[in-house]
């Protein structure tokens, strides 16, 4: 390895890992190397660069890995605070890990009591990949160092110093002769930038490079590209069909024409669409660019009926920081998601419009999220001091649905306003006939006078129906089997009277003003609007779904 410069040591509270240097100021690892990044600062150094000195850093890209050895995404890249003077990692092409005979592979990393760092030498197996995910790593010898605590992060690189993979875990054997990395082409699903790093045989090193760069500036741009037309573009009828479900992001698109498409020109025809798309004149810009979420993801926990899993994340820049994850019992979640939901405000440009987005399983809706507390030494509710709302988790989750809502976001931003649709306690419409009347108006506002309880399968079709704004009482009428004025009703006619006209992109902040009025009103209690439960869902401000709420070598 002729050039060790771009290897680096993670530290991270109590865990110590490896990592290496892909540009300037970015650092690829180990997510799990970095868990604790939400209550611990992470320090990154080059030993063979000692110079430089402890870097500090931050996750700029996870993966998505969720806490156990066996959950897919163990990936993040870190920023750094200050780009170093170092060259680079560079890259081999797919592939070039097998062989016959197998290459010996290099991992250099900094086990307990060798902060320099140690070498371990391995070969990997051929083969598929055990789940699609990883390669697996035997021993080239039997002594000399093994893998341990501490090479998690490592660059697996040939003899010439290229890099093929990363390790992310030992497995299989106690002693660290058999582990597990990550290969190139995997890690960038994950960061699908890494794409413009890696030589890919079949397209040429500029036509990648173009590519990625058109992405980036899409994503800074907030610019609207549906990444499933533009693939099925750049393959043509007789190329690879689109895989199910679609991609989630444009990066995934790309990534997926770069390492999956062997047609050479298809990356130069996906990156010529997308230059006509970013070229063409704007109709009109996007009004929920204007928004930054902070994104509270709570799903439950395989670990036990009361433990919750609970993700919190910022959008900056169209792309989305992690702040903290954590599996908790059910009763420590709020105290833990105020006091990220204070350090996610870090992560939020200065002029940034905040928007706390609760995205809830659909049985958990109806939590009083907008009456929690903004923290301990603020009693102040948090749907009164920022603009908050919930989202269906498997609506934030269906490709489908994100499809269909953003194409009825773009008609609104052109034609701004709308009337409420009711649905009534005491309605005699079924189910299929609700469906077919907001699809038929197609609907932009719903208003349930009724809890979601109350008349599920009424509720389940607005949320399966692409509706981008339902409005419900937490509280109220609880039984529809009933004709005449109630509580429900009385609700609806105060909502239409104070929604309509307004447009659907400022509900947030509208909705905001009305839980403060109904907080500073005489009797709270009473107020129409002291419980009103806001799902507003723009797909637009979430350019790329959150990864899955899901152990290695630290």
């Amino acid at each position: 390895m002729s050039n060790a410069a771009w290897h680096a040591r993670i530290a991270c509270g109590n865990e110590v890992g490896a990592g290496f240097l892909v540009s300037a100021h970015r650092v690829v690892t180990c997510a799990h190397v970095v868990r604790s990044s939400g209550t611990s600062a992470v320090t990154v150094t080059f030993p063979n660069s000692r110079g430089l000195g402890p870097v500090p850093a931050v996750v700029a890209v996870h993966g998505g890995w969720s806490g156990d050895a066996a959950d897919p995404g163990d990936l993040v890249v870190l920023e750094l605070d200050r780009e170093v003077p170092l060259h680079p990692a560079e890259f081999a092409p797919p592939g070039a890990e097998l062989g016959e005979p197998a290459p010996t592979l290099v991992a250099y990393g900094f086990p307990k009591g060798y902060d320099e760092g140690m070498l371990a030498r391995y070969q990997a197996v051929p083969g598929a990949l055990v789940l699609d995910e990883w390669r697996q790593l035997e021993a080239a010898t039997a002594h000399g160092q093994a893998l341990a605590p501490g090479f998690s992060g490592a660059a697996v690189a040939l003899a010439d110093g290229r890099v093929v993979g990363m390790v992310s875990t030992v497995a299989g054997s106690r002693d660290g002769r058999v582990g597990r990395m990550l290969p190139t082409q995997v890690m960038a699903r994950y960061w699908p930038e890494l794409g413009a790093l890696v030589p890919t045989p079949d397209h040429g090193p500029h036509a990648v490079r173009r590519l990625y760069g058109l992405v980036r500036r899409a994503v800074a741009e907030g610019a609207d590209c549906d990444p499933d037309r533009l693939y099925v573009d750049a393959v043509g009828p007789f190329g690879p069909p689109l895989p199910e479900g679609g991609f989630a992001s444009l990066g995934a698109a790309a990534g997926y024409v770069q390492w999956e498409v062997p047609e050479g020109e298809a990356v130069t025809r996906f990156a010529d669409r997308l230059q006509e798309v970013l070229d063409a004149p704007p109709v009109r810009p996007a009004v929920a660019a204007s928004w930054s979420p902070i994104l509270v993801e709570l799903d439950h926990s395989g670990a036990g009926a009361d433990q919750v899993t609970v993700e919190v994340s910022a959008y900056r820049d169209g792309q989305r920081r992690p702040v903290g994850s954590h599996r908790l019992p059910r009763g420590a979640v709020r105290t833990y998601v105020q006091e990220r939901i204070d350090e996610a405000f870090t992560q939020l440009a200065p002029d940034a419009d905040e928007l706390i987005t609760f995205v809830l399983p659909r049985e958990w809706l109806n939590e009083p999220v907008a009456h929690w507390e903004c923290g301990v030494h603020d009693s102040t509710p948090l749907g009164c001091a920022y603009p908050l709302v919930v989202v269906d988790r498997s609506r934030h989750r269906s490709g489908r649905l994100r499809h269909q809502l953003a194409k009825r976001w773009q008609k609104l931003d052109a034609f701004p306003g709308g009337r409420l649709h009711r649905v009534d306690c005491g309605t005699a419409e079924r189910p299929p006939s609700l469906r077919k009347r907001l699809r038929d108006d197609d609907a932009d506002l719903a208003g349930f006078a009724f809890p979601p309880a109350t008349a599920r399968p009424h509720f389940e079709v607005g949320l399966n129906t692409p509706v981008p704004v339902l409005l419900w009482p937490r509280t109220g009428c609880t039984d529809t089997a009933h004709h005449g004025p109630c509580s429900g009703s009385a609700f609806l006619d105060e909502l239409a009277g104070s929604v309509t006209g307004v447009p659907p992109a400022e509900l947030p902040r509208h909705v905001m003003a009305l839980r403060e009025t109904a907080d500073a009103d005489d009797d709270p209690d009473r107020h129409w609007a002291k419980d009103v439960q806001l799902l507003w869902d723009d797909p637009r401000c979430f350019p790329e779904p959150a990864a899955s709420l899901h152990s290695p070598v630290a």
